[in-house]
C-alpha cells in the first residue's frame, strides 16, 4: 500500500509528460486525478493503523545491494503517518488553487506531481540511503516551480534554495557516512544505523548532532540559517508556497526527531543549545513578522516563529513536550497552507500583497473573511483551533523542563497574536476603497480548496484526541528512551 501511495504522483508525472501540450483541462485533470488517488488511500491507512503501538507499520522492504547494505524499505509510525496524510492533503489544495497557471501547464503540474512524490519518499523512507536520494529529489522540482513560474525574483530566490539546501545536505551526508562506517553490518537501513549511533561515545554522538543539526535546520528553518526562506516564499506561486511552507519545512522537524531518537546522548547534552535555537528563532521570527507590511513575508517570518515552537517541543526530550513538537509541525501545516493559500487568491484579483492596500474586505467577500480570520487566529494560539492544541503541549512540557524560561516563548505568543490581529484590522476593518467595492468573493473551486484546511484546524482544536492518538505511542517511546539515560 506505502508503495502505491508513494509511487501513483510519479506514474501521474510521466503520464502528463507524454500529454499532449495544448490539452490544458485534460493534464489538470490527469494530476488532479492522481494527487487524490494518492490522497483516498493513505487515509484509507487510518483505519488499520495501530494507534497503541510505537512500531512500524505497513512495512515493506526490497534489498538493492547487499554488499553496501542499500534496501528499498518503506514504513509508516505515529511521527510519519500524520505528515503522510499532511502532505497528499496539500499537494491536491495546490493543484486545485492552479487552476490560474496559463504558462508551461503540462510542466508545472508534472513538477509538482514529482514533488509530491519526493515528499513522501522522505516521511516513509526506513534507509538512510533511500532517504536522502528523496531528500535531494524535492530540491529538483522546487527549483523549476520557483525559477519558472515566480515572481521577479524568482532566479534568486530559487537558486538561494537550492545553495543553502545543498550546503547543508553535504553535513548530513557526512554524518550519516561516518555512523555507516561505524554499523558493524554496513547497512544503510534506519534500525541498524540506529543500534549503532546509540553505542558511540559522547562526544562523538555530539558531534553527528551538530552535523544533522546544520543540515536540518536549514530546511526546518532554524536561526540563523533562515535565509533563503522569506525570498523563497515572496517568489514562489502561492500553491507551491502552499507546500514549502506546510509540508518541505516539516521535512527538516522530521529528520531532527529521527536523529534525535538514534542520538539520545548528545541530545540531552545539547539541550540548552536546542532550547536556546527555539526561543530565538520564536521571537526572531515573531518580530520580523510584525514588521512586515508584505502578507506573503509576514507569513514567512512567522513560519520562522512557528517552527521554533517545534524546535522547543524536541528540546525538552519529554513526552508531552515531543508530543507538541509532532502536533505543531501538523498545525502549522494546516494554517500555514491556508494562510498562504488565501493570501495566493487574494494577490490574483487585486495584485497587491500590501496590507495597507486594503480595507474593510468583510462587506464585498465574506467568505473570504471567515476562513482568513479563522487562520489567523489559529495561527495566534486562540482555544478551540489547532494552534492552541500544540502550543499548549509546547508549554506545558517546557515548563516541566525549563520553567522561567518558557516565559520568552510566552512572549513569542504574544507576537503573534499582534500581528495576526493587526491583519485582520488592516484587511477587513475602516473604510471600503473604491477600486475593491467590485472585488468578487471565493469561486466553488476556490472554496473547495480551502474549507478541506480550515475544516482541519476547526477539527484539530475542538476534538483533538484523534491526531493525539496517532502519535502518543511515539511520543511515550521517546520519553522512555530519553528516561533511561544516566
Amino acid at each position: 500500500m506505502l508503495s502505491l501511495i508513494l509511487w501513483i504522483p510519479f506514474f501521474g508525472a510521466v503520464l502528463i509528460a507524454l500529454l499532449p501540450a495544448a490539452q490544458q483541462h485534460l493534464i489538470r485533470g490527469v494530476a488532479l486525478f492522481h494527487a487524490a488517488l494518492a490522497l483516498l488511500l493513505s487515509w484509507s491507512l487510518l483505519v488499520p493503523f495501530d494507534r497503541s503501538t510505537a512500531v512500524l507499520q505497513f512495512v515493506e522492504q526490497v534489498v538493492w545491494s547487499s554488499t553496501i547494505g542499500v534496501s528499498y524499505a518503506l514504513g509508516v509510525d505515529g511521527l510519519s503517518l500524520p505528515l503522510v496524510l499532511l502532505g497528499t492533503l496539500l499537494t491536491t489544495v495546490a493543484l486545485l488553487a492552479s487552476d490560474k497557471v496559463t504558462t508551461s501547464v503540462k510542466g508545472y503540474h508534472a513538477w509538482l506531481l514529482i514533488l509530491e512524490f519526493a515528499m513522501l519518499g522522505v516521511f516513509m523512507a526506513q534507509d538512510w540511503s533511500l532517504f536522502f536520494m528523496f531528500w535531494e529529489l524535492t530540491l529538483i522540482p522546487l527549483f523549476f516551480l520557483i525559477d519558472l513560474w515566480g515572481g521577479e525574483k524568482r532566479h534568486a530566490a530559487s537558486l538561494n534554495f537550492v545553495l543553502y539546501t545543498m550546503g547543508g545536505s553535504i553535513f548530513m551526508l557526512i554524518a550519516l557516512i561516518m555512523i555507516y562506517q561505524e554499523t558493524p553490518q554496513h547497512s544503510f537501513a534506519m534500525a541498524t544505523m540506529a543500534n549503532a549511533a546509540v553505542t558511540l561515545p559522547r562526544n562523538e554522538q555530539v558531534w553527528l548532532l551538530l552535523a544533522f543539526l546544520v543540515g536540518f535546520g536549514v530546511k526546518i528553518p532554524i536561526f540563523p540559517l533562515h535565509g533563503w526562506l522569506p525570498l523563497a516564499h515572496v517568489e514562489a506561486p502561492s500553491p507551491v508556497s502552499v507546500l514549502l511552507s506546510g509540508i518541505l519545512l516539516k521535512m527538516g522537524a522530521y529528520g531532527l526527531l529521527r536523529v534525535v531518537e538514534i542520538l539520545p546522548a548528545a541530545a540531552v547534552l545539547l539541550q540548552p543549545l536546542l532550547v536556546g535555537i527555539a526561543l530565538v528563532s520564536i521571537l526572531y521570527g515573531g518580530l520580523l513578522a510584525w514588521r512586515q507590511t508584505d502578507l506573503k513575508a509576514m507569513i514567512a517570518y512567522s513560519s520562522v516563529s512557528h517552527m521554533g515552537v517545534v524546535v522547543l517541543g524536541i528540546s525538552t526530550l519529554n513526552e508531552i513536550g515531543l508530543q507538541g513538537a509532532t502536533l505543531q509541525m501538523v498545525a502549522h501545516g494546516l494554517i500555514a497552507g491556508a494562510l498562504f493559500l488565501l493570501v495566493g487568491l487574494l494577490y490574483e484579483r487585486t495584485h497587491s500583497r500590501e496590507l495597507a492596500d486594503y480595507g474593510s474586505l468583510v462587506r464585498v467577500t465574506p467568505r473570504f473573511t471567515f476562513l482568513m480570520t479563522l487562520a489567523l487566529l489559529a495561527g495566534m494560539g486562540m482555544p478551540g483551533l489547532a494552534g492552541f492544541v500544540a502550543e499548549l503541549h509546547v508549554l506545558i512540557g517546557g515548563f516541566a523542563q525549563w520553567g522561567w524560561l518558557m516565559v520568552l516563548a510566552s512572549v513569542g505568543v504574544l507576537l503573534s497574536a499582534a500581528y495576526a490581529v493587526r491583519t485582520i484590522g488592516g484587511l477587513f476593518a475602516g473604510p471600503i476603497r473604491p477600486e475593491l467595492a467590485q472585488m468578487p468573493d471565493m469561486r466553488p473551486l476556490e472554496l473547495a480548496a480551502a474549507v478541506p484546511l480550515v475544516a482541519g484546524l476547526l477539527l484539530m482544536g475542538l476534538l483533538p484526541a484523534p491526531i493525539v492518538a496517532l502519535s502518543s505511542a511515539k511520543a511515550a517511546e521517546w520519553a522512555a528512551l530519553f528516561g533511561r539515560l544516566p
